[in-house]
């Protein structure tokens, strides 16, 4: 890598500091090569001064930006061009499309998270959890202890008693005959079914045996014991399905959550398996009373699942596009660099989403999605496959179809594994 633009005497670069050999690979040199033609450092034996060394960090970062700019332009404006050229050679001029993708998306669920944290809003999540929160919160001040109580603390904390007071009579009157149920169950059980446990008169109420029936149904729960024998005699898909079946109406029933208790109770295999598939039993009970804690859990794993399900819609653009010559490769190159778009473009509408109700709703991102979301994923297979719009219109409605139904599918099987290692 030579060149006749002169250098400045006394610069790093000048002639009288060259050598005849790479001082980091050993690559042989001429004195009139600048920088090594093999790893690309510069050719050059003057000690690192002080300037010399913020000189080259500063052009570091002036490389790194070019290459982030290119990367950030081409992808936004260019569909598909951005690719086509990644794919021609120019590599050096935009960023890793693996690497980029992955860091832009967990940029996404950062700024996401930390907006959401500042507003105070996740309203998906939120509701979620909302369901699952207990109507009883006994923070109310004591009256005992002389402190000043508003008019309508005050009727709450006595709506609460009375309802704690009714609740507790009512768990008394189900234990004598017999019918088991905590406090948290029966306050659901009766909002269920509309009764007022504030205002009702228990007694009248356990004459209601419809109630009384509900509760006992609700908590009669019970098992069918199957030897381990007659699960070996099944099918691989139905011996686990009646396994986990049976393990979890033996836990909801028993309320034994150690399962090595648990299968020596039943008489099943104490083996690595057998107590795996029992102790899930733990992991759906916190799914059901925290399913937004959940929800967010399977939330930051998705650009893991994307980046693993890109590999499989990648095919289907290596079948319909095999006359193109395309490696398998480059396709999953203009994949990655359309998912990369998708958390750009989520990113950009992160802040005026944040304005609207508090980015609750994600107005801005989901217009961008539905309206130019087609459009650009049609302009990136028109310029980088380069074939006329009819066959691009028809690839493209294929394609569509293919990523709804294959991104269904895989995500049954993502969000099964994410449960399964919750």
């Amino acid at each position: 890598m030579s060149s006749d633009k002169p250098v400045p005497t006394s610069g790093r670069k000048a002639m009288k500091y060259r050598a005849a050999e790479c001082r980091n690979c050993g690559h042989p040199l001429e004195l009139t090569d600048r920088y090594c033609s093999y790893c690309s450092q510069m050719n050059t034996t003057k000690s690192l001064a002080l300037k010399d060394f913020f000189g080259e960090f500063i052009g570091s970062i002036i490389t790194y930006d070019s290459r982030f700019r290119y990367t950030l332009k081409d992808l936004l404006f260019r569909p598909g061009v951005i690719t086509r050229n990644y794919v021609n050679g120019q590599r050096l001029k935009y960023a890793n499309p693996f690497r980029f993708y992955l860091s832009v998306s967990i940029v996404y669920f950062i700024l996401q998270g930390l907006i959401s944290t500042f507003t105070g809003n996740n309203q998906l999540i939120d509701n979620i959890s909302s369901n699952n929160t207990p109507d009883i919160h006994l923070t109310t001040p004591d009256a005992e202890s002389g402190e000043a109580v508003s008019e309508k603390d005050s009727l709450k904390k006595d709506s609460i008693k009375a309802k704690r007071n009714n609740l507790s009579k009512l768990d008394s009157i189900l234990g004598a005959r017999n019918i088991r149920v905590n406090t948290k169950e029966l306050d659901s059980i009766m909002a269920e079914n509309d009764v007022n446990l504030n205002e009702v008169d228990i007694d009248s109420l356990v004459r209601e045996t419809s109630i009384l029936n509900l509760i006992r149904g609700k908590k009669e729960k019970s098992y069918t014991l199957i030897p381990e024998s007659s699960l070996d005699t099944l099918s691989f898909a139905e011996r686990n399905f009646k396994r986990f079946m049976l393990y979890r109406d033996f836990y909801r029933t028993t309320e034994i959550s150690n399962p090595v208790v648990a299968l020596d109770s039943m008489g099943h295999a104490n083996n690595s398996f057998n107590r795996w598939a029992y102790g899930k039993n733990k992991s759906i009970e916190r799914i059901e009373n925290n399913p937004g804690e959940f929800f967010q859990y399977l939330i930051e794993k998705t650009p893991f699942f994307l980046f693993f399900f890109t590999p499989i819609y990648a095919l289907f653009f290596w079948l319909i596009y095999s006359a193109k010559k395309y490696t398998y490769m480059e396709h999953m190159i203009f994949i990655f660099h359309i998912f990369s778009f998708v958390f750009l473009a989520g990113i950009i509408c992160l802040i005026p989403d944040s304005f609207i109700r508090g980015g609750e709703d994600n107005v801005v991102f989901s217009a961008v999605l539905v309206l130019l979301g087609p459009i650009y994923f049609y302009k990136a297979l028109r310029n980088f496959y380069q074939q006329n719009r009819l066959i691009t219109i028809i690839k493209f409605i294929f394609l569509n179809w293919i990523f709804w139904i294959g991104a269904s599918v895989a995500a049954l099987l993502f969000f099964a594994v994410t449960a399964a290692m919750y």
